[in-house]
């Protein structure tokens, strides 16, 4: 049987502010984070690919499921952890792309073409938009 894990956050209010973007503008990629992850990280089945390790802690990136278009715009949605296997922790570090999803979480976002667009970046975001389908085509 595998040892049971415990989560902790490094900083759990801003967590769980872009957890709860994630859950409004990608559903898909919260309910496999929610029902598929984190169970399988509770039960001390360590996903996603090591970045570093650094004072006896893994550092660990699991890719999210993110539509294509949205991964060129803005990067692909990934959750990042790191692990204390003597202490059985796992702290959840954050979720990324930090910027979109944190402005997500402050106000409504609109999409373009089916592509969440920064109020911040948006004619830059529209341009990238536009120009990748140009290119599809």
């Amino acid at each position: 049987m595998a040892d049971k894990y415990i989560f902790e956050y490094e900083n759990e209010n801003e967590f769980k502010k872009l957890e709860s973007a994630l859950k409004k503008y990608n559903m898909l990629a919260f309910k496999k984070l929610y029902f598929e992850y984190y169970p399988l990280l509770k039960e001390g089945k360590i996903i996603g690919d090591k970045i570093k390790s650094e004072n006896g802690q893994d550092y660990y990136d699991v890719a999210l499921p993110t539509d294509a278009l949205f991964v060129k715009v803005h990067g692909q949605a990934k959750l990042h952890y790191k692990v204390e296997p003597e202490t059985k922790k796992i702290i959840i570090l954050s979720l990324s792309p930090k910027g979109i999803l944190s402005e997500g979480h402050q106000s409504e976002l609109v999409t373009y073409k089916g592509v969440m667009v920064s109020k911040e970046h948006s004619e830059k975001d529209m341009f990238k938009i536009n120009l990748l389908n140009m290119i599809q085509k």
